[in-house]
């Protein structure tokens, strides 16, 4: 493996990257307007809470190293350096989030990878969407690949946990911990069915718990 060698590019970090802050930017005032315009129809929104990031360039140098991506094919061959999570609640939640970022026009999805029912041999879970989005800059239009990864509370929470644990090991993990992993993403995916199973009783909970009423509330309204 060839080591990482500083370039024309790598020397103009905070200019190469202005762009993809601006597009994580834009992308979560968008996506946090679709949970508002739901709320607006008194509709329950499909989306709990969006975040968005510019990958590190320590990241970026460390991954062009690992999957041998060169200078010049860095915006076309590394996808996430722009990425968002939209987390749900409910599985179903999730696709339909998808759905929605289907038939937006203002980006356009190139690939789709369903980690939900199809999950990596860790246990990890999510959905992966890679977008392109066009920015504008005072140069021009540009357009920008960005990752959007939509997913439940409780598969974000392991996967954040995985992450660190990753970060310690470097994928390398003791067979024991790999496993206990393993167990753990199976008991959150179960969380998630038990929680689908009742969601009707949990949504009327919320709906309630929302707008200040008790289910006897009306009833002593009429003694």
């Amino acid at each position: 493996m060839r080591s990482f060698e500083v370039t024309s590019v790598i020397e103009q970090w905070d200019q190469f990257l202005l762009p993809y802050t601006q597009a994580v930017d834009e992308l979560k005032v968008k996506l946090r307007g679709m949970r508002k315009q739901f709320q607006n129809q008194n509709q329950r929104p499909p989306i709990e809470f969006v975040t968005g990031r510019v990958k590190p360039v320590d990241s970026i140098k460390e991954k062009m190293v690992r999957r041998h991506v060169t200078e010049e094919r860095l915006e076309q061959d590394m996808q996430d350096i722009a990425g968002l999570r939209i987390m749900c609640q409910f599985v179903d939640d999730i696709y339909q989030v998808v759905d929605l970022l289907r038939k937006r026009a203002d980006m356009t999805i190139l690939e789709e990878r369903d980690y939900i029912h199809n999950e990596k041999p860790s246990g990890y879970r999510s959905y992966h969407i890679v977008v392109e989005y066009p920015v504008q800059m005072v140069t021009g239009e540009k357009k920008i690949l960005a990752e959007i990864q939509v997913r439940t509370l409780a598969m974000n929470f392991w996967a954040t946990i995985e992450h660190s644990l990753n970060y310690k090991y470097q994928g390398d993990f003791p067979e024991e911990l790999s496993a206990r992993l393993q167990r753990a993403a199976e008991a959150a995916f179960k969380l998630d069915t038990e929680m689908s199973e009742i969601r009707e009783e949990i949504q009327e909970a919320q709906h309630l718990f929302s707008y200040g009423k008790r289910p006897d509330a009306q009833d002593k309204k009429g003694e």
